[in-house]
């Protein structure tokens, strides 16, 4: 999720547990500061390998075996302040509590996005996503803020929790909209005559109406849009089909710079969701996210580069690139927008 989102989170558990046991502030502030502190993996990064960066953010940092050690790192550093070390005197267990707490809410949350956490690591590398919000959703946002400021200003934990308890039936709604949405693509491939051999279906920006879904047939990811009103039956907007690109399919250019074993990697983070850019085939893209909803176009990937060059690929980000309307979106979630059909017509995918 979004930093605002993981402090907001954090500050409200911090509020509502430890409010009352510790100081107001001391339990908005340690909560906020853990619940945002995973993130600081965001400044890994190497000149001369580019995936070090994407291998590394939501890794160590987002264990829940390294949580308890993480909250006892960020209380740590407020140690360092003088004051707050003799006002917390006799009460560090609970602080750290707090900020263990807030630690662990960053870890789940982010696990219930798309992206992939490595909730287990070091005992896997598996990267957890379990689709059930997007990486920026306001609803849930918005819950969080008016439960932590009205609990805040009427000096009431008991909003903090409120806003909580919004924020979890939101997410259960998301729980509840991804299984519709993983029923819906199963229809709509079977309706193809395909049949499945893996699925991803994920909340698009901001919401649990419309999701982009992915599944994989014969070597192909076919990729649709599936809207799941909150009653009613599904309806589909036809998506494309590219071929999935695994090591045997890079070119013999690509093999040979291919010496660290960047391709794998890069499958690895993209979950195998790896297919070539339309536009630009040297791309190899992460076929999960799309800046455009008419075909693939893809947000991030890599690029080999020519010999001799310092690094052997270029991490291709375009996120700031993205092109969708606000009017289309709104369309998709009002669900008057026309290019959606029901499932039963075996709308087709592009090719």
């Amino acid at each position: 999720m979004d930093p605002v989102t993981h402090i907001l989170l954090g500050a409200s558990l911090g509020y509502f547990g430890f409010g009352r046991r510790l100081r107001r502030g001391t339990a908005v502030g340690v909560g906020a500061l853990a619940g945002a502190a995973p993130d600081l993996d965001v400044f890994i990064k190497s000149a001369t390998d580019p995936l070090i960066a994407v291998e590394y953010h939501r890794h160590f940092t987002h264990s829940l075996l390294f949580a308890p050690v993480g909250a006892a790192v960020a209380v740590g550093f407020l140690l360092l302040y003088r004051p707050w070390r003799q006002r917390w005197r006799g009460q560090l267990g609970a602080v750290w509590l707090c900020g263990f707490v807030a630690w662990v809410s960053h870890c789940l949350l982010d696990a219930a996005t798309s992206y992939g956490t490595q909730l287990m690591w070091p005992i896997t590398d598996r990267r957890y996503g379990w689709d059930f919000i997007a990486v920026v959703d306001p609803v849930f946002t918005l819950a969080l803020l008016i439960g932590l400021i009205v609990g805040l200003i009427r000096l009431q934990p008991g909003m903090a929790l409120a806003g909580l308890i919004a924020a979890a039936a939101y997410m259960g709604l998301g729980v509840v909209q991804h299984s519709r949405a993983v029923a819906a693509q199963a229809a709509l491939a079977a309706s193809r005559g395909h049949t499945v051999d893996r699925i991803e279906v994920m909340p698009t920006l901001g919401n649990v109406l419309v999701w982009r879904a992915l599944y994989e047939h014969r070597g192909k990811i076919y990729a649709d849009r599936i809207r799941v009103g909150l009653a009613g039956d599904a309806t589909v907007r036809g998506g494309w089909a590219l071929v999935k690109v695994s090591a045997s399919e890079l070119t013999p250019a690509e093999r040979t710079r291919d010496q660290r074993s960047s391709f794998a990697r890069f499958a690895w983070f993209s979950e195998q969701w790896v297919a070539r850019s339309p536009d630009d085939p040297a791309v190899l893209g992460d076929m999960r996210y799309s800046l455009s909803t008419e075909a693939f176009d893809p947000i991030w990937g890599i690029r080999f580069l020519a010999a001799g060059t310092p690094t052997e690929i270029e991490w291709v980000n375009r996120s700031r690139d993205r092109r969708v309307s606000a009017r289309e979106l709104w369309a998709e979630f009002q669900g008057r927008d026309a290019r959606f059909k029901p499932i039963s017509s075996g709308a087709q995918s592009g090719q």
